[in-house]
């Protein structure tokens, strides 16, 4: 059992240091060691047991670090060639690979944020689609939470990026509510909800501390807007926003942005992997996100009885 592995000094030095340096509230105070989150980076292909191998491996080191909750991307099981290999490939929550990782959570005693799995839902025999779906386990091998991605990827981009997950994929039906972990309150989104700002502020609203985005970005959109929509939602929602996220050649059709990274609640990239499967880490401050969200009060300054209301007559 790797809890009574000792614990290695915390890793900062694996972080690099904010990209974009600027004034910054006051840190928190509060005495003792603030909780370490893990951001795994992979390189999933279409084989599911190196992918698994290498998954287990960044959990192991992540746990023996002192990492309580550790983040996986979108495909950490798999990254099909076409749909029918994806198809072919998907499991339901309760089979071999979902049981896999239950046993590792309870092995490293960590929580595990599971972002993207090819789920075989209940109405698989009837539709023949999956889900795409983000499942949180906590240190018991519970599944403590599942959401199912609501926003698929469907981009033509002439000559680049051709991707239709809808061809394949049911849409999600429901936004989950935050869960509380011992880093904070956890929204789960995936990937290409990142571009849609309404769910991360429904989390907001809803409690999060952290938002979730376990992400396959292709190269081309990773280096437009990787970076610029996380540190968006970061700033917007006042939360912590952690995005683990592919990197690499995936199969001979398919290269993966890569840089997963971690943002504080002012904006700042507190870790970033850069490129090439492996672990970034961050400490979580409440205490600093309680700050944040005190001297610039925007929950308490939104006008929802003007948003959605253009062009109408006011109400009286």
């Amino acid at each position: 059992m790797l809890r009574a592995v000792p614990r290695l000094p915390r890793p900062r030095s694996l972080c690099r240091p904010p990209q974009h340096p600027s004034p910054l509230p006051s840190r928190g105070t509060m005495a003792g060691p603030k909780p370490l989150v893990a951001v795994g980076q992979v390189t999933s292909t279409p084989d599911k047991e190196p992918n698994f191998a290498a998954c287990s491996a960044l959990v192991r080191e992540a746990a023996r670090r002192g990492a309580c909750l550790v983040f996986l991307p979108e495909g950490f099981d798999y990254i099909g060639r076409d749909p029918a290999q994806t198809l072919s490939l998907a499991e339901g929550l309760d089979g071999d690979l979902m049981g896999r990782y239950a046993r590792l959570a309870r092995d490293c005693g960590v929580w595990l944020s599971l972002g993207g799995f090819h789920e075989r839902g209940r109405d698989w025999a009837a539709t023949q689609r999956i889900y795409n779906c983000h499942v949180l386990l906590d240190p018991t091998g519970r599944v403590a939470a599942a959401y199912r991605k609501t926003h698929l990827c469907d981009v033509e981009l002439e000559g680049r990026v051709s991707m239709k997950e809808s061809g394949f994929t049911n849409r999600g039906t429901e936004i989950v509510p935050p869960v509380s972990t011992p880093a904070g309150k956890l929204g789960l989104s995936i990937c290409y909800d990142l571009r849609f700002p309404e769910i991360s502020l429904a989390l907001r609203r809803a409690g999060a501390e952290i938002l979730t985005y376990p992400s396959a970005f292709t190269v081309t959109t990773g280096s437009a807007h990787w970076e610029v929509l996380l540190r968006a939602r970061a700033i917007e929602s006042q939360c912590y926003v952690v995005a683990a996220a592919q990197t690499g050649r995936n199969h001979e059709g398919r290269a993966s942005y890569g840089h997963s990274l971690v943002v504080d609640p002012w904006g700042t990239v507190v870790a970033q992997r850069g490129e090439g499967p492996g672990l970034c880490y961050a400490e979580i401050d409440l205490e600093f996100l309680q700050r944040v969200r005190r001297e610039i009060p925007v929950q308490e300054h939104r006008r929802p009885d003007l948003y959605g209301t253009v062009g109408l007559p006011a109400a009286p």
